[in-house]
């Protein structure tokens, strides 16, 4: 019998009256990369352990996904380079878009610390993996002509020296997240 201090049930443990709890999309999502990412490591020739995983192999990974992008990147000597609805097909590359690249490096930086890694040696949280991403985000906003502009966090009633916090406000979004 479990102590009386905890009254929470693991997902193995639910009892036929409770569904267990399922994963949800993130963590599913998240789960999908870790075994993409090692499984992309065990192909390399020879296989490299995670345990002997950097960031150039990160870097590596990221150049390779490129191959199943599906955003047009204009190429500057493309006649639509810095146009951001081109009126013709043109034979530029496909790539990743930046978006995504990014969401993958943070599900796989989390990933990386739940499977045991410490923080201090996480290849995806490595300074060359934010410049490798910061040059990907810039390159294809000039490829489709439209500048990146940072979004600016909208400052809350407390901030601006109110009394109270805006209710439509979570304390999420001071955060930069939507």
């Amino acid at each position: 019998m479990s102590s009386p201090r905890y009254r929470g049930k693991s997902s193995m443990e639910s009892s036929g009256s409770e569904p267990p709890v399922s994963p949800s999309r993130y963590e599913l999502q998240k789960r999908r990369d870790w075994n993409t990412f090692g499984q992309y490591l065990k192909n390399q020739r020879p296989p490299m352990p995670m345990s002997h995983c950097n960031c150039n192999h990160v870097l590596d990974f990221l150049r390779y996904l490129d191959q199943f992008g599906k955003t047009k990147v204009h190429v500057p000597g493309c006649m639509f380079y810095g146009q951001p609805e081109p009126p013709a097909p043109c034979t530029c590359p496909l790539r990743q878009a930046w978006g995504s690249l990014d969401a993958l490096i943070g599900r796989l930086r989390a990933a990386y610390e739940e499977n045991g890694g410490s923080p201090e040696t996480n290849p995806f949280a490595s300074g060359a993996i934010r410049v490798y991403l910061r040059e990907v985000r810039e390159c294809q906003a000039k490829a489709r002509g439209i500048p990146y502009k940072k979004k600016k966090k909208k400052p809350t009633t407390t901030e601006m020296g109110g009394g109270r916090e805006d209710s439509s406000s979570s304390s999420a979004s001071s955060f930069g997240f939507p």
